[in-house]
């Protein structure tokens, strides 16, 4: 694949996007919001679908969701703790959760996954408070498609409004996000966030 080619991105995006999207689900620093962004913009460029980019991003983003939900509420976080890898990530849902606030309203759902850390946080806290299935699965679905809408519009705005290559306008539509997403983010942890551990509760006796 040649890295600099608009032509090679734009048939390798769809691709990259489901597994890069899934895994940031659990693991933040996965770089999600640079995939779909760069969709956005290859799709100003005419060299990607932009309805598939939304499509594939909003579809990844809430089956991730739904698996985290999945692990905490039937108490399988435990799961993570027998790798290396699985503990720091394990950690690092704590402390997403402290950061973020522990709440898993249905409006928080939607929302708190255009702050950093807030879609990681937000599914657990909702898995440990056994919220619905049902009511967690559609407002996660509704939060993935406005996170997609938002994240590709973004690259597309950037990569119509600079006429810059594609790779460019992906940076600049990623640090317009990147800081937009903290601003946020301080506002809404200074007003509901909570430094002190989460306790999951223990997992059922076989």
């Amino acid at each position: 694949m040649d890295f600099g080619s608009a032509d090679s991105w734009g048939t390798a995006i769809y691709f990259w996007i489901i597994p890069i999207v899934l895994g940031d689900a659990i693991f933040p620093p996965v770089p999600s919001e640079m995939v779909v962004i760069t969709g956005g913009a290859l799709s100003a460029d005419g060299r990607a679908n932009v309805f598939l980019v939304m499509a594939l991003s909003a579809v990844a983003s809430w089956l991730g969701d739904v698996v985290v939900f999945q692990l905490f509420r039937k108490r399988l976080s435990h799961v993570l703790d027998r790798w290396r890898w699985g503990r720091r990530v394990h950690s690092g849902i704590h402390d997403a959760i402290a950061k973020a606030g522990r709440s898993s309203t249905y409006g928080t759902i939607i929302g708190a996954r255009f702050i950093p850390g807030g879609r990681l946080a937000t599914s657990a806290a909702a898995g440990i408070a056994n919220v619905s299935v049902r009511g967690f699965s559609l407002c996660a679905g509704l939060g993935a498609l406005l996170w997609a809408c938002w994240l590709v519009g973004l690259g597309y705005f950037t990569g119509s409004a600079t006429g810059l290559p594609f790779w460019a306008s992906s940076l600049i539509g990623v640090a317009l996000g990147l800081v937009i997403g903290v601003v946020v983010g301080i506002i809404v942890t200074r007003r509901r966030g909570n430094s002190s551990p989460v306790e999951e509760p223990d997992p059922p006796l076989a």
